[in-house]
């Protein structure tokens, strides 16, 4: 049976263009829910981005589709993009992407 652990392995190769930091690293996935429908497992990704304006937003969406969909059980998936809470890379961020960023605290 899947489990938001494996999705989120799978997400994990999906990086930031502008950063070269995985989106999971970054904490820019929120949360990973599970349907079961006549199709199959869905699973609905809500997945945030460092900026309301960023250019790549496409890109990281449909990356972070394709890798998902990688998930052995899974078989649909679709990506919400969410703008609450606000990313904040203190935050949400791992301490190994902080300190990719400079981000020392």
């Amino acid at each position: 049976m899947v489990n938001e652990e494996q999705v989120m392995q799978a997400l994990q190769t999906v990086e930031d263009p502008e950063l070269e930091i995985s989106i999971v690293d970054l904490g820019l996935i929120y949360a990973v829910r599970f349907e079961d429908r006549e199709e199959g497992k869905h699973a609905e990704i809500d997945l945030t981005l460092t900026s309301p304006g960023c250019p790549a937003a496409p890109e990281i969406m449909a990356a972070a589709h394709r890798a998902a969909l990688q998930t052995d059980g899974l078989d649909s998936v679709h990506i919400n993009l969410v703008w609450t809470p606000r990313w904040d890379p203190r935050v949400h961020a791992t301490e190994d992407a902080r300190m990719d960023m400079g981000i020392w605290d």
